[in-house]
């Protein structure tokens, strides 16, 4: 997968030098040493070369890093998060570049995993559908910044991520819109930022020649109104850090109303408001939230050309798990049955 917290690696690497080349495996390197990938490799170069502290990506990188692929791509060292990765036969793969002196570490993003991500999706399989509903007393005490009244979202309750201004500071762009921009509004979920939004955002990026892009994210609860089941996935801070690492947002607005409003069209000096072609889900009191935009005239669908969704994502993850596990139990059974033999011919022996 990728993740805010491999963007945040990346922003890091960028920092120690001046020109980024991220090294992007192929489906086969993955299956081979770690397992299934969630997205294929087409996905993943797009979805990397998307992100905004990135300046090239080289596709097809060994999984294995050797001193012969930096000097191919005339880099001076390669960086790498502070968590060991090993070969399937258990070898470092920066053993020669840290040998050479060639390697730098930056640090792992606190609470954020591919692992855990899947986790989270995988309590959907479980009997976990919370109708949240019907928990009112948990709905009346909690604010709007997704925490429940035990100090957990009742809707990402098991994120271990814990937002800071810092981070926010380090992912903004800063810049503010500049004479003869046109200020674009896209609104949503964002969650599990994906190729679906990526693909979105770059099309919604084309419209203009000056393109300044307000992404404004709906609040936990307000998602799961529209989307049900156990979503969001991931909670408000961690879908704004996954915006904010795309290099098409100029902005994002952290709990937009759900109703493009006049006075958020005003604010922002909106000239445009783009949306996909999902379904646009009622507000509360069953109004159109794109009603205001439309009466100005300023309303644009966005054809992405992709049908990549978050509930595709979560179905594609749940399978390509559900697959290794039985794979995993399976060769666990083997391994079990031969270890039996084993022992049922050491006890004929004696």
């Amino acid at each position: 997968m990728v993740h805010y917290g491999h963007s945040n690696q990346l922003r890091q690497a960028r920092a120690m030098g001046d020109y980024l080349i991220v090294g992007v495996h192929t489906d086969e390197e993955i299956a081979k040493h770690k397992g299934p990938p969630v997205f294929t490799q087409e996905e993943r170069y797009k979805m990397v070369q998307a992100i905004k502290w990135v300046d090239e990506i080289a596709p097809g990188a060994p999984y294995v890093t050797t001193l012969e692929t930096l000097d191919k791509y005339n880099c001076d060292f390669c960086v790498h998060g502070d968590d060991i990765t090993l070969t399937i036969d258990g070898k470092d793969t920066y053993e020669e570049v840290k040998t050479a002196g060639r390697y730098r570490e930056c640090k792992r993003t606190q609470g954020v995993s591919t692992t855990d991500l899947v986790g989270r999706m995988l309590l959907m399989t479980k009997a976990h559908h919370s109708n949240i509903d019907e928990d009112l007393d948990c709905r009346k005490h909690t604010d709007n910044f997704g925490k429940g009244p035990k100090g957990r979202s009742p809707w990402t309750g098991v994120s271990q991520f814990l937002q800071t201004s810092q981070k926010i500071i380090q992912f903004a762009s800063g810049k503010e819109p500049q004479p003869g921009d046109t200020i674009i509004y896209v609104a949503g979920a964002f969650d599990l930022f994906h190729i679906g939004h990526v693909d979105f955002l770059e099309k919604v990026h084309q419209l203009a020649e000056k393109p300044y892009i307000i992404a404004g994210l709906h609040f936990d609860q307000e998602v799961n109104r529209y989307k049900g089941k156990n979503y969001p996935i991931m909670n408000i801070h961690e879908r704004t850090l996954s915006v904010l690492a795309c290099r098409y947002v100029s902005e994002v607005v952290i709990g937009a109303p759900y109703a493009v409003t006049a006075d958020l069209l005003d604010h922002f000096r909106v000239t445009l408001v783009c949306h996909g072609m999902t379904e646009v889900v009622p507000d509360k009191d069953g109004s159109d939230p794109y009603q205001e935009p439309k009466r100005r005239g300023i309303f644009q669908l966005v054809d992405s050309g992709s049908n990549l969704t978050t509930d595709l994502i979560v179905q594609r993850i749940i399978k390509n798990r559900l697959e290794f596990e039985a794979r995993n139990q399976k060769k666990e059974a083997k391994e079990l049955a031969v270890l039996e033999a084993m022992r049922r011919l050491e006890e004929e022996k004696h």
